[in-house]
Formats: structure tokens, C-alpha cells, sequence
């Protein structure tokens, strides 16, 4: 069973010393609205999650918060003192905790986090956010009367807690009080589109190291395209990593018209630079898009990949100026055979491939040095390339 459970922050401010917070009509959806000063309480009304958990620091305004909720009196006077000296601890929450999860009828917890002055109280949050989640919850986070900077620190929290300890965060909310309309509503905002962005820079940024568009694809389709067009792009992708760049240019070119055409509102932030990096395709012969695809594979420190694509492009570029066909296994034998007589650098080209693809350290000792240290490597890979792929 999948355990929904929200997440709602608690500042230090008291705008009003009854109740902590400006009371407001917060507006849900056309059919909900509550008006409140703690926004969590709507929330967890609205949602009806299984679990709350309380976040708050040392000096958070837990008294105010506790005695709104009908807590018990004893147990504030101390609190309360506590909030002033902003010296609260996980006793003084204990039973004013099991009250209020006894009105709501869901557990409640109540967690303590530090300030985040530095990246060190940041990281802690971090640790001590994920020690009151397991794997597999449903999170939604409600960033309304938590510090201002909070909120930054919850987008952060939000992809960590979803990395780390597996859990899917459904929605992060925040009632918008000085969005407050002319007749005393409050929006209540969901800004899970961030997360969303987040989704698109990292699958870049994976991109960018591994070569592998097709993290674009799942994106896509969540943005609108065709479920069955975006998956082109993961099938592109297949082939292209499995060295079969004629397939692969087949399925981009077929995709490619739908990337260019897509107009969702996260898709079109990336889709030119979505397009850059994977308009290899469009370049002249087969040739060409192996010898691009080596060159971007070496770029990214994928040296097996770019050594093998360099190896095919020249292979290919021999068959073209035979004008025989490069598809055949039997003429690219022949064609390479010839040409490395013609060019024996391609020989190191091959060598190096095959120690690569193997794990073999190679005899020769200047080669050997080369392997043993990546800047070597990158400069042999470049020199070779200009070498043989002269204009």
C-alpha cells in the first residue's frame, strides 16, 4: 500500500499574535476553499494524506501553531518559552504531536531542522528530511509559512528525497497570499512545473555526458507529444549505441519533424537545444554522421565509442571514394585493407580500437603509455582524426 504523506513547513513570524499568521481565504480548486492561518491545515483537509509531517526549527512558531489547534494548555507555557529562547526539542512536540494526530486521525510527526545558514545546516536538512520518509511514499511539500528561503532549499530536498530514497514527490504547494485577489481569495499555487524543469536540465546534462537523447522521450510525452513518436527518439538512440548509425539517422529523421513542430510549455524551452544535439543526422554521407558521432564521443570522454565510430567513418569514406557500397561486409574488408596500405595511421586507429573494445594492454610501450593516461588518449584520438579525415 503507498503511504501519501505532506510535508508542511512552519515559519518563525507572528504577523498576528493570535493565531501566528494572516487568517485567508485559501482557494483550492472551484469547488474548495477554507479560510485559515495555517495553510498546512487546509492542505491536509484538501488532500487527505495519510501521514503529516510538521517542519519546523528551533524557533518556529510551534506554540502558536499547537494552541490553534486546541492542544494542551500546560504543555504550551513551556513551549512557548521555548520558541522565545528559540531552544525548542523533540519532547516539548511529543504531546501536543500526539493530539493533534489524534483530532486529525493520522499519525503526525514533528521534525527539527536547523536554520540553513551554510551549506552545512542545508545538507543536514537533506539528511534529516529523508530519515522521516521510506521508499515508495507519495510526498507532496507545502512551502507556504516556512522561511523565505525555504522554498529553494524544498525544490532541492524535493529531486534528493526522490533520488535517494526512492519516494515520488506528487506536488509542491504554496498559498500565495500577497497574490490575494480584490475579493479576498487566495490562490493556492502548485509549482510541481519546477520539478518538471528540473526533469529537462538534468536529462541535458545526461546527455551531455552519455550521448543517450532518449531521456528526451518520456519528457515529450509528458509534455504533450505522441507517446509513440517520443519513443522514436529511445529507439534513435538503441541503434546509435549499438553502432548502427543508419538506422538510427532513419528514426531521427523521422522524429524530427514532431521535435521541431512540439509547442509544450517545458518542451519549448529545450527543443532548440534539443535539435542541436541531435541534428548529426543531417550532415552528408554516412561518413560524415560516424565521423560527427566520433568526434562527440570523444568529446564526452566515451573514448570506445568515439575510437570505434572514427574507425567505421574512415571504413565507410574508403567504400565512397571507391564509390562501392559501404553496407557491404565483404567490400569493407577489401576497401580497408587497401587504404590502410595507403595510410598506415589508420593501422594505430584499428589497434587502438581493439585494446579499447578488449581491456588488453598493448605491447608496444608507447601505446601502452597512452592508454594509461586520458590527456595522451584525447590527443591521439584528435591526431588521428586529422590525419586521416584530412579535407
Amino acid at each position: 500500500m503507498t503511504i501519501n504523506t505532506l510535508i508542511s513547513f512552519l515559519g518563525k513570524g507572528k504577523a498576528d499574535p493570535q493565531t501566528g499568521y494572516r487568517t485567508a481565504t485559501y482557494r483550492f480548486d472551484a469547488g474548495f476553499s477554507r479560510r485559515v492561518p495555517f495553510f498546512g491545515m487546509a492542505l491536509t483537509e484538501y488532500l487527505k494524506p495519510d501521514r503529516l509531517v510538521l517542519v519546523g526549527t528551533a524557533g518556529s512558531m510551534w506554540d502558536v501553531f499547537f494552541e490553534r489547534e486546541g492542544t494542551d494548555d500546560d504543555a504550551m507555557l513551556h513551549l512557548m518559552a521555548a520558541v522565545e529562547a528559540g531552544q525548542v526539542d523533540e519532547q516539548m512536540l511529543a504531546l501536543p504531536r500526539q493530539e493533534l494526530a489524534q483530532q486529525l486521525g493520522i499519525p503526525v510527526d514533528c521534525l527539527l531542522i536547523p536554520y540553513a545558514r551554510d551549506p552545512a545546516e542545508q545538507a543536514e536538512i537533506l539528511r534529516r528530511l529523508a530519515g522521516v520518509v521510506q521508499p515508495g511514499e507519495n510526498l507532496s511539500l507545502d512551502v507556504t509559512h516556512g522561511f523565505r528561503h525555504l522554498p529553494m532549499l524544498a525544490l532541492v530536498a524535493a529531486r534528493y528525497l526522490a533520488r535517494v530514497v526512492d519516494v515520488k514527490v506528487e506536488e509542491l504547494y504554496y498559498g500565495a497570499l500577497e497574490m490575494t485577489t480584490p475579493d479576498g481569495e487566495t490562490p493556492v499555487l502548485r509549482l510541481g512545473g519546477l520539478l518538471a524543469m528540473l526533469d529537462w536540465v538534468e536529462a541535458l546534462a545526461t546527455y551531455d555526458k552519455d550521448g543517450d537523447y532518449g531521456v528526451f522521450a518520456p519528457l515529450l510525452a509528458a509534455d504533450g507529444m505522441d507517446k509513440g513518436r517520443a519513443e522514436l527518439l529511445t529507439r534513435a538512440a538503441y541503434f546509435e549505441r549499438t553502432g548502427n548509425p543508419v538506422r538510427a539517422r532513419e528514426t531521427l529523421g523521422t522524429v524530427f519533424p514532431s521535435v521541431e513542430a512540439h509547442r509544450g510549455a517545458l518542451g519549448g524551452l529545450f527543443s532548440e537545444t534539443l535539435k542541436k544535439r541531435i541534428s548529426w543526422f543531417r550532415r552528408g554521407k554516412r561518413d560524415d554522421w560516424e565521423l560527427s558521432l566520433a568526434d562527440a564521443y570523444r568529446e564526452r570522454g566515451d573514448y570506445l565509442r568515439a575510437a570505434t565510430f572514427m574507425y567505421e567513418a574512415f571504413v565507410t569514406r574508403a567504400c565512397n571514394e571507391r564509390r562501392d557500397d559501404p553496407t557491404d561486409f565483404e567490400l569493407r574488408k577489401q576497401n580497408y585493407a587497401s587504404a590502410r596500405a595507403q595510410q598506415p595511421e589508420v593501422a594505430k586507429l584499428e589497434y587502438l580500437r581493439n585494446s579499447l573494445a578488449h581491456g588488453v594492454r598493448p605491447r608496444a610501450e608507447q601505446e601502452a603509455r597512452t592508454l594509461d593516461d586520458e590527456g595522451r588518449l584525447r590527443s591521439m584520438l584528435k591526431s588521428l582524426r586529422n590525419k586521416l579525415f584530412q579535407p
